[in-house]
This record gives C-alpha cells, sequence and structure tokens, in this order.
C-alpha cells in the first residue's frame, strides 16, 4: 500500500498545504510518495524528499507543467496512478481542479476534503457547513482524496531523506493555457498560513472604519487580517479577505472575530482555531457559541483599549 501525495509549489519551494496532505497520507499506512510536477523545480523537490516520513519524491520537469494547470497536471497524475492505493491532494484550488478529473478518468468516488483518518479505507469529512461529521468508507481500489488542511497537523518540513527519482512528463494536452495571474502582496503573513488572525464583519460600517480599526489591531499581533463575507460584499476588502465556507478555511491559534455576527457559513472557515476571541455589541450573536472568550462591547471602543493595553 503506497499514497501519492501532488505537491503544491512555486518551483521553487513547497506550500505549507502540501505538509498537511503528507501527514494524512501517512495516517492512510504505508509508503508516502510526493509528486512535484513544475517547470525547473528542481528546488521544491529538494524540499520533498527533506519532509518527514516521504519515502520518495517523483520530479517531473516541463514547461507547461510550470503552472500546475488542472488539464495537464491530471495526465501526469493519471500517467502513474496505477501504482498507488491513495492519492491525495491538499482541498484547495489546485487540488479541487485536479483530483475531480484524475477521479473521473479512473472512475471512482472522490472523497472530498477529509478530516481525519480512521483506517485505509475510512475518512471523516464535514457536512451541512461543518454541523455535521459523515463518516464515509472508501470501497474503490484507488482512494482519491483531497485533506482540509486545517484538520492535519503538518508534517516536519526537516528530518527526511527520500530519494528523488526524474520521470518523464506526459505531453501537453492543449486543452488549456497560461495566460496570467495578479497576485496580491501584503507584509502581513498569509492567512491560511497564519498562526493568529483578526477578522472584521459588518458591524465595522465601512471600508475606512475596517482598515481603521482593524489595521492597528493587526499590526499589534503580528496577525494576518480577514473578514466574514458580508464585510467583503459590502465592499470593505477584497474577496481574498474572506473566510469562510466560500471563502479560505482556517485554524490559527488564536482568531479574533470583531463586529462578526458568526452566520453559519463563516463558522464553517474558522471553528477549528484553537482560541476564539469575539467582540460583538449583540450577546445574542451566534459566534458566542464557538468562542473561548466573548466581551460584549461597542468594537469602536473596545479594539482601541485593547490596543492601548497591549503596548
Amino acid at each position: 500500500m503506497t499514497s501519492l501525495v501532488i505537491a503544491e509549489h512555486d518551483n521553487q519551494s513547497l506550500k505549507a498545504a502540501t505538509l498537511n496532505a503528507v501527514t494524512a497520507a501517512l495516517a492512510c499506512g504505508g509508503d508516502v510518495h510526493v509528486l512535484v510536477a513544475g517547470h525547473q523545480a528542481s528546488g521544491a523537490a529538494t524540499a520533498a524528499a527533506q519532509v518527514a516520513g516521504v519515502a520518495k519524491v517523483i520530479h517531473v520537469d516541463a514547461a507547461h507543467l510550470e503552472h500546475q494547470l488542472g488539464e495537464n497536471l491530471a495526465e501526469q497524475v493519471l500517467a502513474i496512478a496505477s501504482n498507488y492505493s491513495h492519492i491525495l491532494a491538499p482541498a484547495t484550488a489546485i487540488g479541487k481542479n485536479v483530483l475531480p478529473r484524475v477521479a473521473a478518468k479512473l472512475d471512482v468516488a472522490q472523497v472530498s476534503d477529509i478530516t481525519k483518518v480512521i483506517s485505509a479505507d475510512t475518512f471523516e469529512r464535514p457536512i451541512y457547513a461543518g454541523n455535521a461529521v459523515a463518516t464515509v468508507q472508501a470501497t474503490d481500489a484507488t482512494k482519491v482524496i483531497t485533506v482540509r488542511t486545517t484538520g492535519f497537523d503538518a508534517a516536519a518540513s526537516t528530518g527526511g531523506s527520500a530519494a528523488v527519482e526524474t520521470v518523464a512528463a506526459v505531453s501537453d494536452s492543449g486543452k488549456a493555457s497560461f495566460v496570467s495571474k495578479e497576485v496580491s502582496h501584503s507584509d502581513r503573513p498569509e492567512l491560511t498560513a497564519a498562526k493568529i488572525i483578526v477578522s472584521g464583519g459588518r458591524g465595522l460600517g465601512s471600508g475606512e472604519q475596517f482598515h481603521a480599526v482593524m489595521e492597528p489591531l493587526a499590526d499589534k499581533l503580528g496577525a494576518a487580517l480577514g473578514a466574514s463575507r458580508a464585510a467583503v460584499d459590502a465592499g470593505f476588502v477584497p474577496n481574498d479577505y474572506q473566510v469562510g465556507q466560500t471563502g479560505k478555511i482556517v485554524a490559527p491559534q488564536l482568531y479574533v472575530a470583531v463586529g462578526i455576527s458568526g452566520a453559519i457559513q463563516h463558522l464553517a472557515g474558522m471553528k477549528d482555531s484553537k482560541v476564539i476571541v469575539a467582540i460583538n455589541k449583540d450577546p445574542e450573536a451566534p459566534i458566542f457559541g464557538v468562542a473561548d472568550y466573548g466581551l460584549v462591547a461597542d468594537l469602536f471602543t473596545a479594539v482601541p483599549e485593547l490596543i492601548a493595553e497591549l503596548g
């Protein structure tokens, strides 16, 4: 029994989500191999070889794999799929683009967004916006699985010494081509990898108030800045700030929710945080149902006082 993890990377280094997927693969039992498919991605392959628990790295290098387009990456996975009992990827934009194609071509049922491995063929995954957990048993010979990264600790990025095997790339499918990408740059930690997140909601009233209140708090805590869907839909901040079922799923050490009522879709994206602090003037706000610490107060008074206390 051998598992294959599809690595996410920037051709130089691994994305953190790959380490969580490796932990899930190790829980399935047997050896774990990592596929690094990219262009001039030897740096990422070397990083993958150093991950604790990885037995082998499969390195595929081709220009048409540089941006990990789903059409080409899926064909590369299918070329080696027969060697594996489990094929896993993080439940990110790339993983959700690639693995359904793989599952369809293999004619197997994908198991999506797992948060726990019970045995080699049995997994837990959240349903109904995280309000229930389903236990799923996969009977297919090849298990195709996306991994909710917040459900698994990251594997150690050092300590491994896996062999790196170079494999020939499949031909360009010609079905898609990379045009461009727009990347938002920030001095703050990346939202899905941050240890501390402060998020603002519609209660802040406007984009100007959002930045005036939330940014000093984020700066003081060294935190990433997030937002509820209501705040994003109102135009306070861009879409990439959104935390929730239709945004980013996070599980930091500390999550501070300011002016967020706690709609079920938002809770689905952050309730696995280790410590949750909520500030809201409505004592009946649903956010208090999941908060470890709650403060019923006017955020425009409470947050500046908190910043002052933090020094």
